[in-house]
């Protein structure tokens, strides 16, 4: 139990790295391919629904435990040093209070969509043979 609350408190400070990641994005410094992978954290941060639903057993909570701390590290990880640090100072001058995105919670659940159907239809497949 110990270890969980300890994983929730990791992803707690990686989750507060969303506005750092966010003014990241915006210097024209960036690389191209780093401003892609950080679009996508902070959209997948910001939707309203998972990827994976909470309601399922165990694998609900791995994207607020894994997935999206992972992803925050990541992108951090591929900003250079000096465009970090200068997002790091935005973000203590200039907090922004980011709203939930429904075009990318819109796009899990078409992600979800394809999923259920490739399944549906390779369980129809296998059936009906």
């Amino acid at each position: 139990m110990e270890t969980i609350k300890k994983l929730k408190e990791k992803a707690q400070k990686l989750k507060n790295e969303i506005v750092v990641l966010y003014y990241a994005y915006k210097n024209p410094a960036t690389p191209l391919l780093v401003k892609f992978i950080i679009i996508f954290t902070v959209g997948y941060a910001l939707s309203p629904i998972d990827l994976i639903p909470d309601f399922i057993p165990v694998l609900g909570y791995l994207d607020d435990l894994i997935i999206l701390p992972a992803l925050i590290a990541l992108s951090i990880k591929l900003i250079p040093k000096t465009i970090i640090s200068d997002a790091r100072e935005l973000a203590k001058t200039e907090p922004l209070i980011l709203k939930k995105n429904w075009f990318f919670a819109i796009l899990f659940i078409l992600i979800w969509i394809v999923i259920l159907s490739v399944i549906v239809l390779s369980l129809f497949r296998l059936f009906s043979a």
